[in-house]
């Protein structure tokens, strides 16, 4: 499973918040007991951290007789913290109705029914005569089975566990403070880490562009953070050892190319001096397999090194009729014919006419291995610059009509051949913009079709007639 670095980054940042809030609690409470002045408004003295839990007592004591009273009749736990704290006090008070519980602190009577007439919310408060420096008192409404009521609690004595009672009180005080502020968070921290990581994506962008054709390119490094620079610079080297790495390859395929092609072409003219043989024809389409090659090969390696351009105007019509003519030789030395036709005498489309001229070589030696004996390939030129070459073999079965441009494809071991033509010539008509592919022929066979681009049109005055089967 693919995870998302945004998704993750908002995590850490909604948790770190969290903690940070919870540590700022803990820090104010802390300097709160301390008795520094500036967080006086922020921090408790430990006793009254023992609040929460002793209205929680109070409220288990609390009845209600069979006249509708309200009555406090302590719980066991509430009559041990009375015991372990003899100055403890606590009271219950109806404000609608004006009355107190009975069993109430009779002090805290005294003191507090007047203003519980007001309805209080949270107050703190000392009773007459005892030290004003610190609040001993805390009076509360407090939603009950009996309706709401204010609850007062006074002198009551911190245990330990009140620390776990305060936290949960504040954080269900807080609870909706802490939700809004984690959702607010949460899309703030989406926003910032989406904007923060657009150059990563970028970055990412401009590498996924990248091909072989590119190599000499390098990521750019201008708009990269600080952070993702290392890993930049690292794509980069690793781009830099794979382009010389290819570049050594290219320079070998190249200059290997080259050194085949003088003993092939001396092989190819000793071929056609022989006298006849019955091997001679079977010699001869060897030799130009090899040839179409090796010349395929070469003129790949030049392209790659941008030693050649892509830009020329190449007439189909003359580069295609030319190959043919070479081919046409071999191909009555094999009982074959080949038949040339253009729908126009000049097709005009841009590339490179050594390319052209390989392609078209590799796939008429071809169509001549598959044409049965007494047979003609056709070589035909359409409108849209495009270039067919027909034979009447046993075709190409339509799960194999891709398979068969990879790299050494062959359809059997006793299939012969490298697999290293049509793959190449897939890669001379990429670099040219164009594409190649293959259908089925009427009748049975295979149509290679190559599609050039940025034709020139020729007048309407100077077509002939689509060809028709």
């Amino acid at each position: 499973m693919v995870r998302s670095l945004a998704n993750r980054v908002v995590a850490y940042l909604i948790v770190s918040q969290f903690v940070a809030f919870a540590a700022g609690w803990l820090v104010t409470l802390a300097l709160g007991f301390a008795g520094f002045g500036l967080f006086e408004g922020f921090g408790r003295t430990a006793d009254e951290l023992a609040s929460t839990r002793m209205i929680g007592l109070v409220l288990a004591s609390l009845k209600r007789d069979d006249d509708g009273a309200l009555r406090l009749e302590p719980i066991p736990e509430l009559r041990a913290e009375a015991r372990h704290t003899p100055r403890l006090k606590f009271a219950v008070f109806d404000a609608a109705r004006n009355v107190s519980a009975s069993g109430s602190s009779p002090e805290l009577i005294a003191a507090l029914t007047g203003a519980i007439k007001v309805n209080p919310t949270h107050t703190h408060f000392v009773l007459p005569g005892d030290p004003i420096e610190s609040p001993q008192g805390l009076v509360e409404p407090v939603r009950t089975p009996f309706g709401r009521l204010h609850v007062a609690v006074y002198a009551m004595q911190f245990v330990s566990r009140d620390l776990l009672y305060a936290i949960y009180e504040d954080f269900r005080h807080l609870a909706g403070f802490f939700l809004v502020t984690a959702l607010v968070s949460a899309g703030a921290a989406v926003f910032a880490v989406r904007r923060g990581l657009t150059p990563l994506r970028a970055i990412a962008d401009e590498a996924a562009r990248m091909d072989m054709d590119m190599l000499h390119r390098r990521l750019p490094v201008g708009e990269v953070p600080a952070e993702i620079t290392p890993l930049v610079d690292g794509i980069n080297i690793a781009l830099e050892r794979l382009a010389a790495g290819a570049a050594r390859t290219r320079r070998y395929t190249a200059n290997a190319a080259h050194e085949l092609r003088t003993p092939i072409a001396i092989l190819r003219a000793r071929l056609d001096n022989l006298e006849e043989l019955p091997v001679k024809g079977a010699l001869l389409s060897d030799a130009s397999r090899l040839q179409a090659i090796v010349e395929q090969l070469l003129v790949a390696a030049r392209l790659t090194e941008r030693q050649v351009g892509l830009d020329q105007e190449v007439d189909l019509v003359t580069s295609v009729r030319d190959v043919v003519f070479l081919y046409l030789r071999l191909a009555i030395e094999c009982d074959r014919m080949i038949e040339f036709e253009a729908c126009a005498p000049r097709v005009v489309t841009r590339g490179n006419r050594r390319a052209i001229e390989a392609v078209v070589a590799n796939l008429i030696d071809n169509a001549l291995r598959a044409e049965p004996s007494g047979g003609a390939v056709v070589v035909h030129i359409g409108p849209g610059a495009t270039v067919a070459v027909i034979d009447h073999g046993e075709g190409v079965a339509l799960a194999e009509r891709e398979m068969i441009f990879e790299p050494f494809w062959r359809k059997s071991e006793a299939t012969p051949g490298t697999g290293l033509g049509l793959a190449i010539a897939k890669e001379l008509m990429e670099n040219m913009r164009g594409k190649i592919g293959v259908e089925e022929t009427p009748g049975g066979g295979a149509t290679f079709k190559l599609i050039f681009p940025e034709t020139v049109d020729v007048p309407e005055a100077l077509r002939l007639p689509p060809r028709t089967s």
